[in-house]
């Protein structure tokens, strides 16, 4: 997965499901890696939002979820050892850690990229320990979701 998101591998499908489902799902992994990351703060209020699967999938029956935000602490030094806590715990709830290192930014931030085969979801977390005020941006998106018989993606 790229800083969009994006990623040169075929995306994996997800199964079948409808558009708000798939947001709540998007929404709950969300929620859990928020959790999981432990640190109160400003969450930036984007939700999640449908895009295409690319892969020449039909974007009127396939689509896949993303969504990004970030989290800036009251304090940077809050931020002190999450990367490394992530890395961590991550695997005990399922997810394979696919990339942990730093990026090739002027700032070298800390990059780290996860997959859960089974929810269907990857997750890249940057530790934007540079920025004025420090900050961590996620970025969760999920496999490719073909809608119900007889549906159509009805946004985008």
């Amino acid at each position: 997965m790229d800083d969009s998101g994006k990623t040169d591998a075929p995306v994996p499908s997800a199964g079948t499901s409808g558009v708000e489902d798939a947001t709540r799902d998007t929404r709950k992994v969300s929620s859990d890696l928020l959790d999981l990351i432990g640190v109160k703060g400003k969450v930036t209020e984007p939700g999640p939002r449908v895009s295409e699967c690319g892969d020449g999938q039909d974007r009127e029956t396939h689509f896949q979820m993303r969504h990004p935000w970030s989290l800036t602490p009251a304090s940077g030094k809050q931020l002190d050892g999450v990367m490394e806590r992530l890395r961590e715990r991550l695997p005990e709830q399922g997810w394979k850690i696919v990339q942990y290192e730093r990026d090739t930014s002027r700032n070298k931030n800390l990059n780290l990229t996860a997959d859960h085969d089974e929810r269907k979801f990857s997750v890249n977390v940057v530790h934007l320990a540079s920025n004025e005020p420090p900050a961590l941006s996620v970025t969760v998106v999920s496999g490719c979701y073909r809608v119900p018989e007889g549906e159509k993606v009805d946004r985008f």
